[in-house]
């Protein structure tokens, strides 16, 4: 996974991280308790289960109630390897991976079809089927037999300290890969599903795709601890490794340090861990499921006092008021408060023609939302679509970069037919596209959502980079590329949206509404931009309420009526013709209109 981050800054956090193992195990080192050692060693053993379910439901979104199938059919592979077969379990822990990853693949195709609830509950379906499967199978309890000649070949050691260390081996290296995903543009493309899919997909991101990696890998890490944890208990039951506790644990730890976070899962184990382990040695005769009574507990609190988790809490509160100011200015720096004078509008009649669509009609139901629209964009070109509210813009749009899939027509942009396809598929053919309401990753820094864009059309992650840095300043926010994208003003969401799109490198892009909601200035940078793109050859379609901006930019004008192609001209036969009077304003305007 190539870092996409020109920096150093992972360095730390991996000496941070090789530092804190070394510490455990010189402390283990010094522990003679077997059930200490044993703690010792659940400890990074769930906390890599934590990490697993990190992997996959921290960076997509989508909540996991099912990681103990990965984790079981990696117990069982191991257990079943070297019972059945005598494979040693060096080679077991390998199968197990692999058990995880399949699994993954084989849950995520079917399972990716259902969204938010629908998803975690089939998911919880998972893990409670294999129990009843490996129970009907006869394999309710499989121990692993003892091995006195070469034991160590079969991972069956004297000293208990020697799984504490394979066992925080097995965490460092999960811990150091998702620090590696965190800085790649595998994680980068997961956050941005995670915080608005359909912004990242019509940035030319798959979806589907990339969630399926993360549950094929999440679903090896957890395979992974599930085949170390049958060769530190030795006995592997249905309930021990498919349990609903299995999957919660990963949940839980993950929840009460922080989920997103790579620390979170370590946090979450070593704090609830052992102090469980204590209530259950302790008072467990007396209350039975302690342990399960303490897990709720600590979820309960970190819902109460910090939602996102222990280690986000911490940070907000160490990062206090650092920072710039919560309002930035909306002056964008880079843009004259003036835009130039009356566009010029280029005789395009000669240009090629880049996009055709021929009779594209939608309905939903009984409502026809777009009937038999055809027209042209020529190389070079703004073509404006006008029409009062409802008259079926916006449901052009997502027709054109495949939101929805229109019920007749047909859309050739440079000769390739667009319909059926996916927004991704489209986005990658060269059409950008904006928002009415600007679609961002609020919690990502400005850069890195224009940095999304890059990505989809440059495969080399620094040339993407410079990429995203080029298009901020190209629209004026090179000075907030650090800055969190939740914090710009209005203006400078639109600018940012811009931006991403322009870092596409698009050769059509689709602008829906830029200038809602912005006052005279702001109107007045972002036509600036437009024009900047119209001078760089990008052909553009443009939605807008804005009449006297539509005017200075556009070379023609579509007027959408009910779903339907009204009139289509240059801007100043569009505002004197009456059919569109009397569509925006009424009837009685036409008169008024014609005197």
């Amino acid at each position: 996974m190539p870092d996409i981050h020109s920096s150093n800054g992972a360095r730390p956090a991996i000496l941070l991280t090789l530092g804190l193992a070394a510490a455990y195990l010189l402390v283990a080192a010094w522990v003679s308790n077997p059930y200490v050692l044993l703690i010792m060693t659940l400890v990074p053993l769930w906390a890599t289960l934590g990490a697993s379910w990190n992997t996959f439901s921290g960076y997509s979104g989508l909540l996991s109630f099912g990681h103990a199938v990965f984790f079981g059919l990696g117990a069982y592979a191991v257990a079943i390897s070297f019972a059945q077969f005598g494979l040693t379990p060096w080679l077991g822990l390998l199968l197990a991976a692999l058990s995880g990853a399949l699994a993954g693949l084989l849950v995520g195709i079917p399972t990716f079809k259902l969204r938010g609830v629908y998803f975690s509950l089939a998911m919880l379906a998972y893990p409670l089927a294999m129990l009843y499967v490996f129970e009907w199978l006869g394999l309710q309890e499989v121990t692993l037999p003892m091995k006195r000649e070469n034991a160590a070949a079969y991972m069956q050691f004297a000293d208990p300290r020697v799984y504490v260390l394979l066992a925080v081996v097995m965490l460092v290296a999960a811990v150091l890969l998702q620090l590696r995903i965190s800085r790649s543009r595998f994680g980068l493309s997961l956050l941005a599903i995670k915080q608005n899919e359909i912004a990242a997909e019509t940035s030319g991101i798959n979806p589907f795709r990339w969630k399926l990696a993360a549950l094929v890998l999440s679903g090896a890490i957890a395979g992974l601890a599930g085949g170390l944890y049958a060769v530190v208990l030795v006995t592997v039951t249905p309930h021990s490794v498919f349990g609903l506790l299995v999957s919660a644990q990963a949940l839980i730890f993950t929840m009460f340090g922080g989920v997103g976070w790579v620390a979170g899962p370590v946090i979450g184990a070593a704090v609830l861990l052992p102090l469980g382990e204590l209530l259950s040695a302790t008072v467990g005769a007396r209350l039975p499921g302690i342990q399960g009574v303490l897990y709720g507990l600590a979820i309960i609190l970190v819902v109460l006092l910090a939602p996102d988790g222990i280690l986000p809490k911490l940070a907000s509160r160490y990062r206090g008021g650092a920072g710039r100011a919560a309002v930035l200015s909306a002056q964008t720096v880079g843009l004259s408060a003036q835009a130039s004078s009356e566009p010029v509008h280029p005789d395009l009649r000669q240009a090629p023609v880049i996009m055709q669509v021929a009779g594209l009609s939608k309905r939903f139901g009984g409502l026809q939302a777009v009937s038999q629209v055809s027209f042209q964009a020529r190389q070079g070109e703004i073509l404006g679509i006008i029409g009062p509210n409802g008259a079926g813009k916006t449901t052009l749009f997502n027709l054109l970069n495949g939101i929805v899939h229109p019920t007749a027509g047909s859309v050739i942009f440079e000769g390739r037919e667009l319909a059926g396809l996916r927004p991704f598929e489209i986005c990658r053919l060269g059409v950008g596209r904006t928002f009415q309401v600007a679609r961002i990753f609020a919690r990502l820094s400005v850069l890195e959502n224009v940095l999304v864009g890059a990505l989809s059309s440059e495969p080399d992650d620094r040339r993407a980079r410079e990429r995203a840095r080029q298009a901020l300043d190209q629209v004026g926010l090179g000075a907030w590329a650090d800055e969190r994208a939740g914090r710009l003003t209005a203006v400078q969401l639109r600018l940012m949206e811009l931006a991403r799109a322009l870092a596409m490198r698009p050769r059509l892009l689709l602008v829906d509404e830029v200038l809602a909601g912005l006052g005279g200035k702001e109107v007045e940078q972002v036509v600036e931009v437009l024009t900047k793109l119209r001078a760089m050859g990008v052909t553009q379609i443009i939605i807008e309420h804005t009449m006297h901006a539509m005017v200075r930019l556009a070379d023609r004008l579509l007027v959408l009526d009910h779903g339907k192609v009204l009139y289509v001209g240059e801007p100043a036969a569009v505002t004197s013709e009456p059919a569109v009077i009397e569509a925006y304003l009424g009837k009685k305007w036409v008169h008024h209109a014609a005197h």
